[in-house]
């Protein structure tokens, strides 16, 4: 089937395709055509639908009204949530988006990059692995409109919207602390990034601060490609050598699932056997008896506000970076599980 041209629809309403054009762009008002021929014109254009060239259309008005949305990996609670509430959020503002997943692997990141580049996005909401420093910094470069989300480049001055990992570890720990635990794990990935870096180290300060014991055999550090079922046994393996701890904290969601799953295994209950505290929450945390006590990120914050950051950079005159920066506090949601 032939597709449907700006000419056939000229034809149709009895005008030159220029007149079709200027209804179709929008500019029907400017250009002085009466509301009466330009409802003709949208309503022939969607009776016979018309489906606009898009690359000439961004060429026609350096817009193509589509957003790069590119996370770590978005079958993961946390990513999928953000997602969504970006793409809600941008198709209310007449855009769309385009996400994918890095899967933490730095080669695949940086040519998704380059393939969201060559379909020429407005701009990018980009939460990075570690590799794509010089990526991201070539967007910034090319005055391309880009907004980092989860974790930055310290080395980069460009628009960020984080959570304040330190201060959300911080709470879970001292809570664990408050409620009488002292042998307290800490269940992370080997992942070389700031966020994470920054929950270790919260961790590590506050059992400083209460004179608790803290040393490398309390903390359990599991690949970020290992299979689930490896995760668990590793776990199980973990708590099973290590029976005076009564707390753990998990650094992520995902092992945080990992860990129950390992817990049941040891035939242990929580909190009697083992304390529970999660960072990020998961539907799982809420549904489970006892629930699970979980630092909780501010997700439609960190999307709204990274989308504002972003469509900001579009204006003739762009805030410095400095003003397009911003740390959101998490919340300690506290459940059965301490």
């Amino acid at each position: 089937m032939r597709k449907v041209s700006i000419k056939d629809i000229a034809m149709k309403a009895g005008v030159v395709p220029s007149t079709v054009s200027l209804v179709l762009n929008g500019k029907s008002k400017q250009m002085r055509i009466s509301d009466e021929l330009a409802e003709k014109i949208k309503a022939i254009a969607e009776q016979t639908g018309y489906i606009p060239n898009q690359t000439a259309v961004s060429l026609r008005t350096g817009r193509s009204k589509i957003l790069g949305l590119i996370v770590e990996d978005i079958s993961n609670v946390f990513f999928a949530s953000l997602a969504k509430v970006i793409e809600d959020e941008v198709n209310s503002l007449g855009y769309k988006i385009v996400y994918c997943s890095t899967d933490n692997n730095d080669e695949k990141g940086r040519e998704l990059i380059k393939v969201l580049l060559h379909r020429q996005v407005d701009g990018f909401l980009i939460t990075p692995s570690t590799g794509m420093m010089n990526e991201v910094k070539r967007l910034v470069e090319l005055k391309k409109p880009v907004v980092l989300m989860d974790r930055f480049f310290p080395q980069l001055n460009n628009s960020y919207v984080l959570v304040d990992n330190f201060s959300g570890v911080q709470q879970g720990v001292e809570y664990l602390v408050q409620k009488g635990h002292r042998n307290i794990a800490y269940i992370t990935n080997d992942l070389d990034q700031n966020q994470m870096h920054e929950r270790e180290r919260a961790y590590r300060d506050i059992l400083k601060k209460h004179k608790l014991p803290v040393s490398e055999a309390q903390i359990l550090r599991l690949p970020y490609e290992i299979k689930s079922e490896e995760a668990v046994a590793k776990m199980t393996e973990f708590l099973r050598s290590s029976p005076q701890l009564d707390a753990a904290f998990f650094a992520t969601n995902y092992l945080g699932v990992y860990g129950l799953e390992s817990i049941q295994q040891l035939g242990y209950q929580i909190p009697r056997d083992l304390a529970i505290v999660c960072f990020d929450d998961h539907a799982l945390f809420r549904l489970m008896a006892p629930g699970i006590t979980c630092i909780r990120q501010p997700i439609e914050a960190i999307a709204t506000t990274a989308v504002n950051f972003l469509l900001q950079q579009f204006a003739d005159t762009v805030p410095p970076p400095e003003q397009l920066q911003e740390l959101k506090k998490p919340t300690l949601v506290i459940r059965g599980s301490v």
